[in-house]
Protein backbone atom coordinates (compact mmCIF):
# COMPACT_ATOMS: atom_id res chain seq x y z
CA UNK A 1 0.00 0.00 0.00
CA UNK A 2 2.91 2.30 -0.15
CA UNK A 3 3.18 3.45 3.74
CA UNK A 4 6.26 3.42 5.20
CA UNK A 5 6.56 1.57 8.85
CA UNK A 6 7.51 4.04 11.62
CA UNK A 7 10.69 3.37 13.79
CA UNK A 8 9.49 1.14 16.06
CA UNK A 9 9.90 1.86 19.63
CA UNK A 10 8.52 0.87 23.19
CA UNK A 11 5.58 2.91 23.35
CA UNK A 12 3.97 3.15 26.94
CA UNK A 13 0.48 4.03 27.30
CA UNK A 14 -0.81 5.96 30.33
CA UNK A 15 -4.01 7.07 30.51
CA UNK A 16 -5.07 10.58 32.29
CA UNK A 17 -6.02 8.87 35.97
CA UNK A 18 -2.74 7.49 35.74
CA UNK A 19 -1.15 10.78 34.64
CA UNK A 20 -2.62 12.59 37.33
CA UNK A 21 -1.48 9.80 39.86
CA UNK A 22 1.84 10.79 39.05
CA UNK A 23 0.87 14.30 39.05
CA UNK A 24 -0.27 13.67 42.75
CA UNK A 25 2.54 11.92 43.85
CA UNK A 26 5.09 14.42 42.38
CA UNK A 27 3.48 16.92 43.64
CA UNK A 28 3.56 15.31 47.34
CA UNK A 29 7.30 14.72 47.45
CA UNK A 30 8.27 18.47 46.35
CA UNK A 31 6.13 20.17 48.60
CA UNK A 32 7.15 17.85 51.81
CA UNK A 33 10.66 18.55 50.28
CA UNK A 34 9.28 22.34 50.79
CA UNK A 35 8.50 21.85 54.59
CA UNK A 36 11.62 20.96 54.85
CA UNK A 37 13.22 23.47 53.48
CA UNK A 38 10.49 25.72 54.59
CA UNK A 39 11.70 24.49 58.75
CA UNK A 40 15.21 24.47 57.85
CA UNK A 41 15.26 28.47 56.75
CA UNK A 42 12.64 29.36 59.85
CA UNK A 43 15.41 27.81 62.26
CA UNK A 44 18.33 29.71 61.09
CA UNK A 45 16.42 32.92 60.57
CA UNK A 46 15.68 32.93 64.37
CA UNK A 47 18.98 31.20 64.77
CA UNK A 48 17.99 28.27 66.03
CA UNK A 49 19.78 24.69 65.91
CA UNK A 50 17.41 22.79 63.13
CA UNK A 51 16.34 19.85 65.80
CA UNK A 52 14.15 17.67 67.08
CA UNK A 53 13.15 20.06 70.17
CA UNK A 54 12.91 22.94 67.38
CA UNK A 55 10.13 20.82 65.30
CA UNK A 56 8.33 20.23 68.35
CA UNK A 57 8.48 23.18 69.78
CA UNK A 58 8.18 25.61 66.74
CA UNK A 59 5.79 23.52 64.28
CA UNK A 60 2.08 22.75 65.02
CA UNK A 61 1.05 19.50 63.49
CA UNK A 62 -1.05 21.16 60.93
CA UNK A 63 2.03 22.72 59.44
CA UNK A 64 3.17 19.20 57.99
CA UNK A 65 -0.57 18.99 56.44
CA UNK A 66 0.07 21.84 54.32
CA UNK A 67 1.46 20.12 50.91
CA UNK A 68 -2.24 18.45 50.85
CA UNK A 69 -3.65 22.23 51.01
CA UNK A 70 -1.27 22.87 48.62
CA UNK A 71 -2.22 20.33 46.32
CA UNK A 72 -5.94 20.99 46.42
CA UNK A 73 -5.23 24.72 45.28
CA UNK A 74 -3.25 23.27 42.26
CA UNK A 75 -6.26 21.46 41.48
CA UNK A 76 -6.95 23.06 38.21
CA UNK A 77 -3.81 21.39 36.61
CA UNK A 78 -4.39 18.28 37.30
CA UNK A 79 -6.58 18.67 34.30
CA UNK A 80 -3.92 17.20 32.15
CA UNK A 81 -4.25 18.80 28.76
CA UNK A 82 -3.52 22.05 31.25
CA UNK A 83 -0.58 19.91 32.66
CA UNK A 84 1.07 19.32 29.50
CA UNK A 85 1.16 22.93 28.71
CA UNK A 86 3.90 25.74 29.83
CA UNK A 87 1.47 28.49 29.87
CA UNK A 88 -1.38 26.92 32.05
CA UNK A 89 1.45 25.24 34.79
CA UNK A 90 3.29 28.83 35.56
CA UNK A 91 -1.07 30.28 35.89
CA UNK A 92 -2.18 27.45 38.03
CA UNK A 93 0.84 27.75 40.10
CA UNK A 94 0.62 31.13 41.01
CA UNK A 95 -2.68 31.11 41.37
CA UNK A 96 -2.10 28.18 44.01
CA UNK A 97 0.79 30.60 45.61
CA UNK A 98 -1.99 33.56 45.55
CA UNK A 99 -5.16 31.80 47.27
CA UNK A 100 -2.30 30.28 49.95
CA UNK A 101 -1.38 33.78 50.43
CA UNK A 102 -4.25 35.00 50.33
CA UNK A 103 -6.13 32.44 53.33
CA UNK A 104 -2.87 32.86 55.53
CA UNK A 105 -3.35 36.98 55.65
CA UNK A 106 -7.23 35.94 56.44
CA UNK A 107 -6.44 33.51 59.10
CA UNK A 108 -2.98 35.66 60.75
CA UNK A 109 -5.49 38.93 60.89
CA UNK A 110 -8.11 37.21 62.35
CA UNK A 111 -6.08 35.06 64.81
CA UNK A 112 -4.24 35.60 68.45
CA UNK A 113 -1.03 37.45 68.34
CA UNK A 114 1.96 35.57 67.48
CA UNK A 115 -0.28 32.20 67.14
CA UNK A 116 0.59 31.23 63.80
CA UNK A 117 4.31 30.27 62.60
CA UNK A 118 4.77 33.23 59.84
CA UNK A 119 8.35 32.61 59.02
CA UNK A 120 7.80 28.88 58.19
CA UNK A 121 4.30 29.29 56.08
CA UNK A 122 6.20 32.10 54.34
CA UNK A 123 9.25 29.69 53.71
CA UNK A 124 6.89 27.13 52.99
CA UNK A 125 5.25 29.28 50.14
CA UNK A 126 8.24 30.40 48.19
CA UNK A 127 9.78 26.67 48.34
CA UNK A 128 7.04 24.87 47.54
CA UNK A 129 6.08 27.25 44.67
CA UNK A 130 9.54 27.16 43.45
CA UNK A 131 9.61 23.04 43.74
CA UNK A 132 6.71 22.57 41.98
CA UNK A 133 7.86 24.62 39.13
CA UNK A 134 10.65 22.70 38.23
CA UNK A 135 8.70 19.13 38.62
CA UNK A 136 5.78 20.57 36.83
CA UNK A 137 8.49 21.65 33.93
CA UNK A 138 10.42 18.08 34.53
CA UNK A 139 6.69 16.46 33.61
CA UNK A 140 6.43 18.00 31.00
CA UNK A 141 9.67 17.31 29.51
CA UNK A 142 9.20 13.42 30.10
CA UNK A 143 5.44 12.54 29.71
CA UNK A 144 5.16 14.61 26.04
CA UNK A 145 7.63 12.70 24.41
CA UNK A 146 7.34 10.56 21.67
CA UNK A 147 7.27 7.37 23.78
CA UNK A 148 4.08 8.40 25.95
CA UNK A 149 2.14 9.16 22.36
CA UNK A 150 -0.65 7.38 21.55
CA UNK A 151 -0.47 6.63 17.43
CA UNK A 152 -4.20 6.44 16.36
CA UNK A 153 -6.36 5.84 13.81
CA UNK A 154 -10.00 6.77 13.12
CA UNK A 155 -12.60 4.17 12.40
CA UNK A 156 -15.39 5.62 10.18
CA UNK A 157 -14.31 9.35 8.32
CA UNK A 158 -17.94 10.79 8.40
CA UNK A 159 -18.59 14.26 9.73
CA UNK A 160 -18.50 13.01 13.53
CA UNK A 161 -14.93 11.07 12.57
CA UNK A 162 -13.56 14.17 10.60
CA UNK A 163 -14.69 16.51 13.67
CA UNK A 164 -12.48 15.02 15.93
CA UNK A 165 -9.94 14.27 13.52
CA UNK A 166 -9.38 18.34 13.06
CA UNK A 167 -9.92 19.14 16.64
CA UNK A 168 -7.40 16.44 17.68
CA UNK A 169 -4.41 18.07 15.18
CA UNK A 170 -5.62 21.48 16.88
CA UNK A 171 -4.47 20.22 20.60
CA UNK A 172 -1.11 21.03 21.75
CA UNK A 173 0.93 18.43 23.24
CA UNK A 174 -2.11 16.09 22.76
CA UNK A 175 -2.50 11.95 24.41
CA UNK A 176 -3.11 11.20 20.63
CA UNK A 177 -0.86 11.33 17.09
CA UNK A 178 -4.01 10.63 15.01
CA UNK A 179 -2.30 8.80 11.88
CA UNK A 180 -5.44 8.29 9.27
CA UNK A 181 -8.91 7.10 8.89
CA UNK A 182 -10.52 3.65 8.31
CA UNK A 183 -13.46 3.78 5.90
CA UNK A 184 -15.25 1.34 3.84
CA UNK A 185 -16.32 3.71 1.15
CA UNK A 186 -14.35 3.36 -1.76
CA UNK A 187 -14.64 7.12 -2.90
CA UNK A 188 -13.31 8.31 0.01
CA UNK A 189 -9.96 5.83 -0.11
CA UNK A 190 -6.65 8.24 -0.08
CA UNK A 191 -8.89 11.34 0.28
CA UNK A 192 -7.11 13.66 2.52
CA UNK A 193 -9.55 14.62 5.28
CA UNK A 194 -9.08 17.69 7.94
CA UNK A 195 -5.38 16.50 7.67
CA UNK A 196 -5.71 13.27 7.64
CA UNK A 197 -5.36 10.24 4.71
CA UNK A 198 -8.31 7.89 4.53
CA UNK A 199 -5.73 4.84 4.36
CA UNK A 200 -8.06 1.78 3.94
CA UNK A 201 -10.87 -0.18 4.85
CA UNK A 202 -11.97 -2.82 7.22
CA UNK A 203 -10.26 -5.35 5.61
CA UNK A 204 -6.79 -3.99 5.73
CA UNK A 205 -7.34 -2.48 9.34
CA UNK A 206 -4.84 -5.71 10.90
CA UNK A 207 -2.28 -4.92 8.33
CA UNK A 208 -2.41 -1.41 8.81
CA UNK A 209 -2.06 -1.24 12.55
CA UNK A 210 1.00 -3.78 12.89
CA UNK A 211 2.09 -1.81 9.89
CA UNK A 212 2.33 1.51 11.52
CA UNK A 213 2.83 0.76 15.12
CA UNK A 214 -0.47 1.89 15.98
CA UNK A 215 -1.87 1.88 19.66
CA UNK A 216 -5.25 2.94 19.74
CA UNK A 217 -8.56 3.20 17.32
CA UNK A 218 -10.88 5.82 17.89
CA UNK A 219 -14.59 4.38 16.77
CA UNK A 220 -16.29 6.91 15.31
CA UNK A 221 -19.51 5.03 13.38
CA UNK A 222 -22.85 5.89 14.63
CA UNK A 223 -24.59 3.57 11.69
CA UNK A 224 -25.03 -0.07 11.36
CA UNK A 225 -21.33 -1.93 11.38
CA UNK A 226 -19.97 -4.03 9.23
CA UNK A 227 -19.84 -7.52 9.91
CA UNK A 228 -15.85 -8.09 8.61
CA UNK A 229 -14.96 -4.56 10.46
CA UNK A 230 -16.44 -5.95 13.81
CA UNK A 231 -14.08 -8.96 13.26
CA UNK A 232 -10.87 -6.90 12.29
CA UNK A 233 -11.24 -4.76 15.24
CA UNK A 234 -11.61 -7.46 17.56
CA UNK A 235 -8.83 -9.65 16.11
CA UNK A 236 -6.59 -6.31 17.11
CA UNK A 237 -7.57 -6.24 19.49
CA UNK A 238 -6.74 -9.72 20.24
CA UNK A 239 -3.80 -10.02 18.59
CA UNK A 240 -1.89 -7.00 18.76
CA UNK A 241 -3.55 -5.16 22.30
CA UNK A 242 -4.64 -2.35 20.53
CA UNK A 243 -7.49 -0.27 22.71
CA UNK A 244 -10.38 0.42 21.09
CA UNK A 245 -12.19 4.01 22.53
CA UNK A 246 -15.58 5.63 21.68
CA UNK A 247 -15.62 8.82 19.76
CA UNK A 248 -18.13 10.60 22.53
CA UNK A 249 -15.49 8.55 25.26
CA UNK A 250 -12.22 10.65 23.72
CA UNK A 251 -14.23 13.94 22.89
CA UNK A 252 -15.13 14.20 26.97
CA UNK A 253 -11.62 12.87 28.23
CA UNK A 254 -9.87 15.40 25.81
CA UNK A 255 -12.37 18.87 26.32
CA UNK A 256 -14.21 17.93 29.46
CA UNK A 257 -17.65 18.30 27.03
CA UNK A 258 -20.26 16.06 25.50
CA UNK A 259 -20.29 16.14 22.23
CA UNK A 260 -23.79 17.45 21.27
CA UNK A 261 -23.77 17.59 17.45
CA UNK A 262 -22.00 14.53 17.01
CA UNK A 263 -24.44 12.44 18.98
CA UNK A 264 -27.84 10.62 18.03
CA UNK A 265 -30.64 12.69 18.56
CA UNK A 266 -31.76 9.49 21.26
CA UNK A 267 -28.84 10.05 22.95
CA UNK A 268 -30.80 11.45 25.99
CA UNK A 269 -33.04 8.53 26.40
CA UNK A 270 -30.39 5.76 25.19
CA UNK A 271 -27.39 6.91 27.22
CA UNK A 272 -27.34 10.65 29.26
CA UNK A 273 -31.16 9.86 31.33
CA UNK A 274 -29.65 6.73 33.43
CA UNK A 275 -25.67 8.85 33.91
CA UNK A 276 -27.41 11.62 35.64
CA UNK A 277 -28.34 9.89 38.71
CA UNK A 278 -26.26 10.52 41.24
CA UNK A 279 -25.94 9.17 44.51
CA UNK A 280 -28.03 10.29 47.50
CA UNK A 281 -24.98 10.54 49.87
CA UNK A 282 -23.87 12.88 47.44
CA UNK A 283 -26.57 14.68 46.65
CA UNK A 284 -27.58 14.93 50.81
CA UNK A 285 -23.80 16.22 51.27
CA UNK A 286 -24.15 18.83 48.61
CA UNK A 287 -27.03 20.21 49.98
CA UNK A 288 -25.60 20.65 53.74
CA UNK A 289 -22.41 22.49 51.94
CA UNK A 290 -25.17 24.80 50.18
CA UNK A 291 -26.98 25.31 53.46
CA UNK A 292 -23.54 26.15 54.99
CA UNK A 293 -22.03 28.48 52.27
CA UNK A 294 -25.69 30.28 52.24
CA UNK A 295 -25.36 31.51 55.77
CA UNK A 296 -21.83 31.99 55.49
CA UNK A 297 -22.56 33.98 52.02
CA UNK A 298 -25.73 36.14 53.70
CA UNK A 299 -23.45 36.98 56.76
CA UNK A 300 -21.21 38.55 53.52
CA UNK A 301 -24.37 40.31 52.53
CA UNK A 302 -25.47 41.96 55.40
CA UNK A 303 -21.99 43.21 55.76
CA UNK A 304 -20.93 44.60 52.56
CA UNK A 305 -24.61 45.74 51.70
CA UNK A 306 -24.14 49.45 52.95
CA UNK A 307 -20.96 49.77 51.26
CA UNK A 308 -22.06 48.07 47.89
CA UNK A 309 -25.64 49.81 48.00
CA UNK A 310 -23.76 53.61 48.37
CA UNK A 311 -21.28 52.84 45.41
CA UNK A 312 -24.12 51.93 43.56
CA UNK A 313 -26.57 54.89 44.54
CA UNK A 314 -23.18 57.21 43.93
CA UNK A 315 -22.05 55.67 40.66
CA UNK A 316 -25.94 55.01 38.73
CA UNK A 317 -28.26 55.47 41.06
CA UNK A 318 -31.23 53.19 42.32
CA UNK A 319 -32.32 50.52 42.24
CA UNK A 320 -29.42 48.42 44.16
CA UNK A 321 -30.77 44.88 43.99
CA UNK A 322 -31.95 43.93 40.66
CA UNK A 323 -34.44 40.84 40.74
CA UNK A 324 -35.13 38.61 37.53
CA UNK A 325 -37.00 35.63 36.54
CA UNK A 326 -34.67 32.44 35.39
CA UNK A 327 -35.40 28.80 35.24
CA UNK A 328 -34.42 26.40 37.53
CA UNK A 329 -34.64 22.57 37.84
CA UNK A 330 -36.91 21.13 35.67
CA UNK A 331 -37.82 24.00 33.81
CA UNK A 332 -39.50 25.56 37.06
CA UNK A 333 -39.41 29.89 36.64
CA UNK A 334 -38.20 31.02 39.87
CA UNK A 335 -36.96 34.86 40.90
CA UNK A 336 -32.72 35.47 41.23
CA UNK A 337 -31.96 38.65 43.14
CA UNK A 338 -28.43 40.21 42.45
CA UNK A 339 -26.82 43.41 43.09
CA UNK A 340 -27.50 45.66 40.39
CA UNK A 341 -24.34 45.81 37.34
CA UNK A 342 -25.87 47.29 34.45
CA UNK A 343 -27.74 50.26 33.88
CA UNK A 344 -31.24 51.06 34.60
CA UNK A 345 -32.51 50.65 30.81
CA UNK A 346 -30.24 47.85 29.95
CA UNK A 347 -32.98 45.72 28.49
CA UNK A 348 -35.37 48.78 27.63
CA UNK A 349 -36.15 46.99 24.21
CA UNK A 350 -37.85 44.18 26.31
CA UNK A 351 -35.24 41.72 24.27
CA UNK A 352 -33.17 39.38 26.71
CA UNK A 353 -29.63 39.08 25.65
CA UNK A 354 -26.39 37.38 27.27
CA UNK A 355 -23.56 39.84 28.56
CA UNK A 356 -20.66 40.65 26.32
CA UNK A 357 -16.99 40.98 27.47
CA UNK A 358 -17.13 44.68 27.28
CA UNK A 359 -20.68 45.31 27.39
CA UNK A 360 -21.54 49.33 27.61
CA UNK A 361 -24.79 48.08 29.42
CA UNK A 362 -22.36 47.50 32.96
CA UNK A 363 -21.72 50.04 35.16
CA UNK A 364 -18.16 51.31 36.41
CA UNK A 365 -19.09 49.59 39.80
CA UNK A 366 -21.32 47.16 37.77
CA UNK A 367 -17.56 45.85 36.52
CA UNK A 368 -15.66 45.18 39.40
CA UNK A 369 -18.59 43.52 41.61
CA UNK A 370 -18.93 40.88 38.13
CA UNK A 371 -15.15 40.58 38.82
CA UNK A 372 -15.58 40.02 42.30
CA UNK A 373 -18.27 37.85 42.21
CA UNK A 374 -19.66 40.30 45.05
CA UNK A 375 -22.66 40.88 42.52
CA UNK A 376 -23.81 37.14 43.51
CA UNK A 377 -24.44 37.81 47.33
CA UNK A 378 -28.14 38.31 46.94
CA UNK A 379 -28.34 34.78 45.48
CA UNK A 380 -27.02 32.98 48.77
CA UNK A 381 -30.90 33.41 49.88
CA UNK A 382 -31.78 31.53 46.73
CA UNK A 383 -29.32 28.56 47.91
CA UNK A 384 -30.71 28.97 51.15
CA UNK A 385 -34.12 28.16 50.27
CA UNK A 386 -32.84 25.74 47.70
CA UNK A 387 -34.08 27.38 44.26
CA UNK A 388 -30.24 26.88 43.29
CA UNK A 389 -26.91 25.35 44.61
CA UNK A 390 -23.42 26.33 45.35
CA UNK A 391 -22.62 24.56 41.80
CA UNK A 392 -24.53 23.88 38.37
CA UNK A 393 -25.45 24.92 35.41
CA UNK A 394 -26.10 28.78 35.35
CA UNK A 395 -29.52 29.79 35.37
CA UNK A 396 -30.52 31.44 32.12
CA UNK A 397 -33.57 33.71 31.25
CA UNK A 398 -36.82 32.14 30.53
CA UNK A 399 -37.07 33.78 27.02
CA UNK A 400 -33.17 32.69 26.46
CA UNK A 401 -34.32 29.23 27.40
CA UNK A 402 -37.10 28.86 24.59
CA UNK A 403 -34.26 30.48 22.36
CA UNK A 404 -31.90 28.57 23.06
CA UNK A 405 -33.47 24.86 23.12
CA UNK A 406 -34.99 25.23 19.50
CA UNK A 407 -31.32 26.28 18.35
CA UNK A 408 -29.31 23.50 19.93
CA UNK A 409 -30.28 20.01 20.68
CA UNK A 410 -30.58 18.46 23.83
CA UNK A 411 -30.68 22.13 25.73
CA UNK A 412 -33.13 21.48 28.15
CA UNK A 413 -31.20 18.54 29.67
CA UNK A 414 -29.21 21.05 31.40
CA UNK A 415 -32.54 21.52 33.64
CA UNK A 416 -32.06 18.25 35.07
CA UNK A 417 -29.80 19.32 38.75
CA UNK A 418 -30.45 22.89 39.95
CA UNK A 419 -28.83 25.99 38.69
CA UNK A 420 -25.03 27.06 40.51
CA UNK A 421 -23.59 30.08 41.18
CA UNK A 422 -20.51 28.53 39.42
CA UNK A 423 -20.17 25.83 37.39
CA UNK A 424 -17.78 23.65 35.00
CA UNK A 425 -19.38 25.79 32.07
CA UNK A 426 -18.70 29.00 34.00
CA UNK A 427 -15.16 28.64 34.76
CA UNK A 428 -14.45 26.59 31.19
CA UNK A 429 -16.05 29.23 29.07
CA UNK A 430 -16.34 33.21 30.55
CA UNK A 431 -18.71 34.65 27.99
CA UNK A 432 -21.66 33.33 25.48
CA UNK A 433 -22.15 36.25 22.83
CA UNK A 434 -23.18 34.06 19.74
CA UNK A 435 -25.63 30.40 19.54
CA UNK A 436 -21.90 28.71 19.38
CA UNK A 437 -20.50 29.64 22.28
CA UNK A 438 -23.64 28.98 23.86
CA UNK A 439 -23.47 25.41 22.51
CA UNK A 440 -19.83 24.84 23.83
CA UNK A 441 -20.89 26.07 27.00
CA UNK A 442 -24.02 23.58 26.87
CA UNK A 443 -21.48 20.71 26.04
CA UNK A 444 -19.76 21.64 29.53
CA UNK A 445 -22.84 21.79 31.06
CA UNK A 446 -24.33 18.47 30.31
CA UNK A 447 -20.20 17.02 31.32
CA UNK A 448 -20.88 18.01 34.68
CA UNK A 449 -24.50 16.60 34.89
CA UNK A 450 -22.94 13.37 33.83
CA UNK A 451 -19.98 13.32 35.72
CA UNK A 452 -20.70 15.15 38.96
CA UNK A 453 -19.43 13.94 41.93
CA UNK A 454 -17.49 15.32 45.07
CA UNK A 455 -13.81 15.91 43.77
CA UNK A 456 -15.24 17.46 40.74
CA UNK A 457 -17.67 19.70 42.75
CA UNK A 458 -14.43 20.83 44.36
CA UNK A 459 -12.08 21.57 41.46
CA UNK A 460 -15.28 23.62 40.31
CA UNK A 461 -15.13 25.48 43.80
CA UNK A 462 -11.01 25.82 44.08
CA UNK A 463 -11.02 27.04 40.65
CA UNK A 464 -13.44 29.67 41.05
CA UNK A 465 -11.87 31.51 43.99
CA UNK A 466 -8.88 31.60 41.68
CA UNK A 467 -10.53 33.58 39.17
CA UNK A 468 -12.16 35.35 42.16
CA UNK A 469 -8.82 36.09 43.77
CA UNK A 470 -7.77 37.32 39.86
CA UNK A 471 -10.88 39.51 39.72
CA UNK A 472 -11.62 37.28 35.94
CA UNK A 473 -15.04 36.86 36.77
CA UNK A 474 -16.73 34.32 35.79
Amino acid sequence: MGIEKPQSMKRWRIHDSERQVILFFGDLIVTYLAVFIGLYFWAQRDWLDFTWEFLEQRAPFWFYLLPFLWILFLIEIYDVRRANRKDEVVRGILTAASIGIAIYLIIFFIAEPNSLPRRGVFFFIISATLLTFVWRFIYIRIFTAPVFSRRALMIGAGKAGSTLAKMLKEIHSGPFILIGYIDDDPGKLEQEINGCKVLGNGAQLTELTQQLDITDLIFAISGELNPELSRAILHAVEENNIEVTSLPAVYEELFGRVPIFLLPSDWILRSFIDQTHASGVYESLKRVVDIICSIVGLIGFFLLYPLIALLILLDSGRPVIYSQMRVGKFGRPYKIHKFRTMYTDAEKDGVARTATENDERITRVGKFLRRSHLDELPQFWNILIGENSMIGPRAEQIELVNKFQEQLPFYRARLFVRPGLTGWAQINQRYATTVEDTAVKLEYDLYYIKKRNLLLDLTIALRTVGRVLGLKGL
